[in-house]
């Protein structure tokens, strides 16, 4: 028996359904730019949110009912599995994403930690071989552990960075057993809280020689997946080292690792560091560095990170705005790194967390497919600009002026006249293509 026994494999039934158990808009198998929704989404599930998750926070404990959790040990781990494949046939999803403790407890030692490591991983890798969905990502939890106090790979403790070493080691194995397309470093405990007991220099020199270690042994052993940076501001350190793309991107062409990395944008992550989410993906976008994308939103009035299912569809037109215009996530994909809220504690509402999730980028998917087929912004943004196709901005973009000609330029000038950005006007034709696409795509 298992443990969505009650629910059938949830269908797409069209946006005119009040099935609570089916797709409104996401139908896995409608081309949208010559892809399937399901080939462009690249939909995963977190495991850590959805099958370890148990709803606590700062100020109570876990709520959630889940029907596994009875159990303990190895025998709670094993029936994740079970239910983890489960979920992942009712939902049709094509990737799944791990953190090395969400499938397998941590033992007594690094050597029992990896056995256990070991019988797991042998369990999914049974369950994979009749299963549709493969391994997005997986990486290292290396924060959560006491010992992770003052970091991994950039802690002051030469014994903590070498286990750190040896779980990056053990994931790379892991992520080369089970197929991996990416392996994810997300530096939870990554930075400091003050300067007056840190050596800066060193801790970000150690981390750069920690990723090009990890880089070296993805060689030795033929893993060929991508390396992704997961950048994230504050929580859990005062000062990351990965707070943002921007600065991201500084640290890997600094220790010259920019050719083998590029960035897991998540939308919470994005709004914690200041930006729009749509911001960051651009960012990485237009230097060539976005790979993956955690896809969750976070509430405004609160100042951390809520880890909500996406369901703002300006939201995710603009993220799916970007990720078309970078020709798609490739071997990245959309993973759900969300959770759902406390009060929705039964089993169930995994189910129908997923199903919003995965509507509101289909509709993103649709309403942005359609921006870019009809240019509206991009014949906009051309016009803006169009000052630099031509005279003086011409010869700016190619290089050939320098101050004597813009002077001279400038002191022949008149009147200088500049252009209305027309912002509201923008946001009223996105908001009329969201309120007018059908389910074929096109405006009605």
């Amino acid at each position: 028996m298992g443990y969505f026994d009650h629910i059938n494999t949830i269908q797409y039934e069209g946006a005119q359904s009040l099935n609570p158990f089916a797709f409104k808009h996401y139908n896995p198998e409608e081309k949208i730019g010559g892809k399937t929704m399901e080939e462009q989404l690249r939909f995963s599930i977190a495991y850590w949110h959805t099958f370890t998750g148990d709803g606590s926070d700062p100020f109570g404990a876990g709520n959630m009912q889940r029907p596994w959790d009875h159990l303990q040990g190895m025998d709670l781990a094993k029936a994740r599995v079970e239910a983890a494949f489960e979920l992942f046939e009712k939902l049709n999803v094509p990737y799944f994403c791990f953190h090395d403790v969400d499938i397998a407890p941590e033992g007594h030692s690094l050597a029992e930690t990896n056995r256990n490591l070991d019988e797991i991983v042998s369990m999914i890798k049974d369950y994979m071989k009749s299963s549709n969905t493969k391994l997005l990502w997986n990486t290292a939890n290396m924060f959560k552990h006491p010992r992770f106090v003052h970091g991994a790979a950039s802690s002051n403790n030469a014994d903590v960075y070498a286990y750190a070493g040896a779980k990056v080691k053990k994931g790379l194995e892991l992520a080369k057993e089970l197929g991996a397309e990416n392996y994810v470093f997300w530096g939870g405990r990554e930075g400091y809280e003050t300067l007056l007991n840190t050596d800066l220099k060193l801790e970000l020199d150690n981390l750069g020689r920690f990723y090009h270690m990890a880089l070296d042994y993805a060689k030795e052993i033929g893993y060929n997946g991508q390396f992704l940076i997961e950048p994230k501001p504050q929580e859990p350190t005062k000062h990351q080292y990965d707070f943002d793309v921007a600065s991201g991107m500084a640290f890997l062409q600094k220790y010259d690792l920019s050719d083998h990395f590029k960035f897991n944008i998540e939308a919470n992550h994005a709004t914690l560091a200041g930006h729009t989410f749509e911001h960051e993906l651009r960012y990485a976008r237009i230097n060539g560095m976005l790979g993956s994308v955690d896809a969750n939103q976070g509430d405004t009035l609160l100042g951390w990170d809520t880890d909500e299912f996406p369901t703002d569809l300006y939201s995710t037109t603009l993220a799916m705005y970007e990720i078309l215009k970078n020709g798609g996530l490739h071997q990245g994909g959309l993973n759900f790194d969300a959770k759902v809220r406390r009060g929705s504690f039964e089993a169930d509402d995994l189910l129908h967390a997923h199903i919003a999730g995965m509507d509101s980028f289909a509709v993103g998917l649709k309403v942005a497919h359609q921006l870019i087929e009809d240019g509206v912004l991009d014949d906009f943004v051309s016009e803006r600009y169009s000052s630099f196709t031509q005279g003086i901005g011409q010869q700016v973009v190619e290089g050939k002026a320098d101050f004597h000609v813009l002077e001279k330029h400038a002191l022949e000038l008149g009147t200088i006249e500049n252009h209305s950005g027309r912002q509201e006007w923008l946001k009223a034709v996105i908001n009329q293509y969201l309120l007018n696409v059908n389910a074929d795509g096109g405006l009605k």
